[in-house]
């Protein structure tokens, strides 16, 4: 994956300077510009806070891989390995992945004429194997995560109170889920 001055979604497309796709991307400056600078806010922000680089890019491979984004999920995992992260932990996000990988969307709506809609689907639980390797955070974040990516409509107080009980601040949270957001839109 691309450092802090190559454009990552370039990078991830295969964009060449001077190529069709790049000709087309300059017809909008300003959403390439924002997208990258997105990318660093989350990815490499100048004041971290309380999530490490490694949080940061295994919930990136996480997300990238129940997506079966493969190429972007690799990009992520070298950027994890990249950060100093053990080849436990790697491999715990590639186990996380596979436990968790489904169809979706899932959920439930409100009582009401939506309900019909109702679609019951895996509410996944980090594995004990994996959650002895990842850690509380991070596996009440990939909790988290994939409710995010497969159950929207049923995220709940209780879900945000996990990630609390787990030591993720508010604004740690509020970062998980531009994270989430974000993956979404580089997708």
């Amino acid at each position: 994956m691309p450092g802090r001055d190559v454009d990552v979604i370039d990078a991830l497309v295969g964009i060449t300077p001077g190529s069709p796709l790049d000709a087309i991307r300059a017809r909008r400056p300003e959403a390439r510009a924002h997208a990258q600078a997105t990318y660093r806010a989350l990815f490499a922000p100048e004041a971290p806070g309380n999530i490490t680089a490694q949080e940061r890019f295994a919930v990136g491979g996480f997300v990238a891989g129940l997506h079966g984004a493969t190429a972007i999920e690799v990009c992520y995992a070298a950027r994890l390995a990249e950060s100093g992260a053990s080849t436990a932990l790697k491999e715990a996000v590639d186990a996380a992945i596979a436990e968790g990988r489904t169809n979706g969307p899932y959920g439930r709506y409100p009582a009401g004429p939506l309900s019909r809609e109702d679609t019951a689907g895996l509410s996944y639980r980090v594995g004990a194997a994996t959650r002895r390797t990842l850690g509380p955070r991070l596996a009440a974040a990939f909790e988290h995560v994939h409710m995010l990516v497969f159950h929207p409509r049923d995220a709940a107080p209780a879900a945000l109170q996990a990630l609390l009980d787990a030591g993720w601040s508010t604004t740690d949270i509020v970062t998980l889920s531009q994270i989430v957001a974000f993956l979404s839109f580089q997708i």
